[in-house]
């Protein structure tokens, strides 16, 4: 099969439109001192936006819901691996194994063309991930995770 020149730049253009709405997203999480960063949800995106374009440009809608579906299951092993379990409270990794899901599907949605959305999507999804950055919001989830925390009283 050979593939037109003019087809191949539309693959690298997604590609790289992915990569950058990933990148975008991944500061955020770089900036908050995270172990996956700008480069690991570039790279996410841009592999979501290449493989979903490539089905959704060369293999037609059978295709590209095949490789939706790999990408998905992909990402959620990886983001498993980004999840650590100390103790039954102490779960850390699951924002950023939640972001880069995120970002995958951003970067799916520039593979399948729509732009705009995919655009105000990772905009959206920088958004939730600074929510931590109000006060009034902090606060609440500050008290939320102290109650949690404390110890028990199997008398009451």
């Amino acid at each position: 099969m050979r593939v037109e020149a003019d087809l191949q730049l539309t693959l690298l253009g997604r590609a790289a439109l992915g990569a950058l709405l990933g990148l975008a997203i991944g500061l955020e999480r770089e900036y908050r001192g995270k172990a996956a960063g700008e480069r690991t949800f570039a790279l996410l995106a841009f592999a979501a936006a290449g493989f979903t374009a490539v089905g959704e440009l060369l293999l037609g809608p059978e295709g590209t819901s095949r490789v939706i579906q790999g990408v998905v299951t992909g990402v959620g092993f990886l983001g498993a691996g980004l999840i650590f379990r100390r103790q039954p409270t102490d779960i850390h990794g699951l924002t950023t194994a939640a972001g880069a899901w995120a970002a995958t599907a951003v970067g799916t949605m520039v593979g399948m063309g729509a732009y705009l959305a995919a655009a105000l999507a990772g905009a959206a999804v920088v958004i939730i991930l600074e929510l931590d950055a109000i006060p009034v919001l902090r606060k609440m989830r500050e008290r939320a995770e102290a109650a949690a925390s404390e110890p028990k009283n199997e008398d009451s």
